[in-house]
């Protein structure tokens, strides 16, 4: 059976959750950054940063593509929530940013962040771990010549995947029918990432599981089930669209939704992440086994995010769930008393 989550409810949930707010401090909430996901990552952090202050949370916005990180100390932060997505955001730099500061931060640490943000190396983990994912090549910029590219589909089949390794919002991908499309994906690809990931395409449902916690504490949501039109589902239809429906309950057999939730689990824990976090996964119709595309250590905050969808099926709504990561932010090394004042 799916682990249940422990409800965040107290015989006086007022009184607790005003309690909490003010033992947070002074919260910055990091939104906007350099990435190409900038725009979606300003509609979480204003999510965010509106759910933490209805909860009385001393939170502000913070930008750090506006202002600079020194300002946080500067200004008297105390924590930081991160809300930002992509590349100088999501992938250990504003972590190891903040673990210089002092500032306890929301999510996944440094090592982990960064090896998250790159499917190449999550991939290689699962791998070692004896996780499903689904098979790859990847392409250093010295393998994208048309030769070599041409003979991919030959060892991935088709129709197959073609990403930037470290981006995320489905930012560059495309789905490759035939091999005379491969080249132009290849090319889009790199023009995100110097590197490029060819996947083999799994046919079947696509469906996401968020995980809340750390360790062997770390517990799994329910599973969402993405109805995309056409199967397409991209940055539009992500996030400014209302034509993706999105299912939770899933609709999955409960013997199935266990059994990717205790997958994302391990998955989750042989990254070493923490906090929060959402795993990608695609059903294999012919057998119904799933399999683990990547791993989201910052994931959308925004109306249409899934975190907030799978955690109001578990009763936490969208203020509690800030809240509630909020609360797990830390840093990965206490070391006060060697940073300079």
């Amino acid at each position: 059976m799916p682990e249940k989550l422990p409800s965040l409810a107290s015989p006086s949930p007022q009184t607790a959750t005003a309690h909490q707010a003010r033992g947070f401090g002074k919260t910055a909430v990091l939104m906007g950054g350099f990435s190409g996901e900038r725009e979606v990552s300003m509609m979480s952090g204003s999510g965010v940063l509106g759910a933490l202050r209805s909860l009385g949370v001393d939170a502000h916005a913070f930008d750090p593509a506006t202002q600079s990180l020194a300002a946080l100390k500067d200004q008297g932060f105390e924590r930081a929530f991160i809300a930002l997505h992509g590349r100088m955001g999501e992938d250990g730099c504003i972590q190891g940013a903040l673990e210089w500061l002092g500032i306890p931060y929301t999510g996944s640490g440094v090592m982990a962040s960064a090896i998250a943000m790159d499917k190449v190396m999550t991939k290689r983990i699962w791998i070692d771990h004896g996780l499903p994912t689904p098979s790859f090549e990847a392409l250093e910029p010295q393998l994208q010549v048309r030769e070599h590219v041409r003979s991919v589909p030959d060892r991935l089949g088709l129709p197959l995947i073609v990403k930037p390794p470290h981006e995320g919002s489905s930012l560059g991908v495309t789905k490759v029918a035939g091999y005379s499309d491969i080249q132009e994906a290849v090319t889009l690809a790199a023009s995100y990432d110097s590197t490029v990931m060819c996947e083999q395409f799994i046919e079947g449902d696509e469906v996401t599981c968020p995980v809340l916690g750390e360790g062997e504490n770390a517990l799994a949501l329910p599973v969402v089930k993405i109805v995309a039109p056409e199967g397409k589902y991209d940055y539009e239809n992500k996030y400014f669209t209302d034509v993706t429906n999105y299912l939770v309950p899933s609709g999955l057999p409960s013997e199935l939704e266990a059994a990717i939730q205790a997958i994302v689990l391990k998955a989750y824990r042989a990254l070493g992440c923490r906090g929060w976090g959402r795993a990608d996964l695609m059903i294999r119709s012919a057998d119904s086994k799933p399999f683990l595309l990547e791993m989201n250590t910052s994931p959308g905050m925004t109306s249409h995010s899934l975190v907030p969808k799978s955690a109001l099926a578990a009763g936490i709504d969208y203020p509690q769930l800030c809240l509630r990561i909020l609360s797990m932010a830390r840093l990965d090394h206490d070391a006060k008393d060697k940073r300079p004042a």
